[in-house]
């Protein structure tokens, strides 16, 4: 990426002249217009296979007329609705633009520049480290292990009395591998005195047993513990960018001290209430997703991919041919699966669980693709 050099004249922060924004996968849009395609199947940015929930749609319409008022500051309603379906206190409650906005913030809070670090493992969501680096911490990357494991002794290796924050997603993005809440709770227990937590919780309701693997239960019994979660994922409210945390309420006061007054924006808030009202539709899609996500991993397997475990809505898979050639193959027949070269895993690709007919499409379009590929191969050995 060639960096923008500003005129001498302005202060501008080095660290952001040679920053490297966050690289989305690839919108329906670009890949219509890039191979004149009429009929796209997204399958790479893990959003809900069902769309959103008609209470949302609803309630969204039914909200539009008073989008010219702010919206309360704080989401009292939101934090009211969130506090009562997960029985935590609404003060340990903070709503944001997207747990991405959280991120940020906390990282803004804890941590002085130039003093502390940050411990996150590699690869991991990139935000994490775009942020850490932005906010002026150093940044310490743990590898995961082979199998896409947590590996908690180095993690404790790399922690000192200068570290703020340790960042871990579970379960993990991109490979769905997800630790017990058991562990995760040993693990906080061993953490500097000074350093927090931060369990990124995106993909927790489609784990087979999410109480298990998740610490909410145990909040009150800890003090360096922060759980992000999402709207984007099981509610279909990705457009919308409406997050939450589950934090000490000491922080979640000095959290809301700096954060933005209105970044949740009132149709997002009102959406938000609509859909944890949605007991069916959440139903649904988790059914959905577990379905889908057994029988997609059992095809991909008899194609010949390794598949990864997982307990999120994704699956990451290696397949039996070059992982860059068949995602080009797939971007041509109108399928968007995601590569995952950002996460220094160019052999590897992630898919998510969509519908049984996307699914479907995806996989025998991979059927197709990888005997082709195949015969090519067979060809080339009995011309050479």
């Amino acid at each position: 990426m060639q960096h923008a050099t500003p005129p001498s004249a302005y202060p501008v922060r080095p660290v952001v002249t040679t920053f490297a924004p966050y690289s989305p996968g690839l919108s329906l849009q670009e890949i219509r217009k890039a191979y004149q395609l009429s009929h796209v199947i997204k399958l790479a940015s893990n959003e809900n296979p069902l769309g959103a929930s008609p209470l949302v749609q609803q309630s969204i319409a039914r909200e539009a007329p008073v989008v010219f008022r702010y919206p309360r500051s704080g989401n009292p309603e939101l934090i009211h609705e969130l506090a009562k379906a997960l029985g935590v206190d609404p003060a340990r409650l903070i709503a944001g633009n997207g747990s991405d906005e959280l991120i940020d913030l906390l990282l803004r809070v804890v941590g002085l520049p130039g003093e502390n670090n940050v411990v996150l493992l590699e690869p991991s969501f990139s935000i994490y480290r775009m942020q850490a680096e932005l906010s002026g911490l150093d940044v310490r990357r743990v590898p995961l292990n082979s199998d896409f494991s947590f590996p908690w002794r180095a993690l404790e290796q790399n922690m000192d009395e200068r570290t703020a924050f340790v960042f871990l997603t579970n379960p993990d993005n991109p490979s769905g591998h997800a630790t017990s809440a058991r562990r995760i709770l040993r693990f906080a227990e061993n953490l500097p005195e000074q350093a927090l937590l931060v369990l990124d919780e995106a993909y927790i309701d489609f784990a087979e047993d999410p109480d298990s693997l998740s610490p909410l239960k145990h909040m009150e019994e800890t003090d360096n513990l922060v759980l992000l979660r999402t709207f984007s994922k099981l509610y279909g409210l990705a457009g919308l960018r409406l997050g939450y945390g589950i934090m000490p309420p000491w922080l979640a006061e000095l959290v809301q001290r700096i954060k933005l007054p209105f970044s949740v924006n009132i149709l997002a808030e009102k959406a938000g209430i609509a859909a944890l009202r949605d007991t069916v539709f959440r139903s649904m899609t988790r059914e959905t997703v577990l379905d889908q996500r057994r029988e997609l991993a059992s095809r991909l397997t008899d194609l010949g991919c390794c598949v990864y475990p997982s307990q999120a809505n994704f699956l990451m898979f290696q397949p039996p041919m070059d992982a860059q050639t068949l995602h080009r193959r797939l971007l041509e027949k109108g399928i968007i699966v995601r590569p995952l070269n950002s996460y220094g895993l160019s052999e590897y690709l992630r898919v998510s669980i969509g519908r049984e007919d996307e699914n479907l499409a995806f996989l025998d379009a991979l059927q197709r693709i990888v005997a082709d590929e195949s015969e090519k191969t067979a060809d080339s050995a009995r011309n050479g």
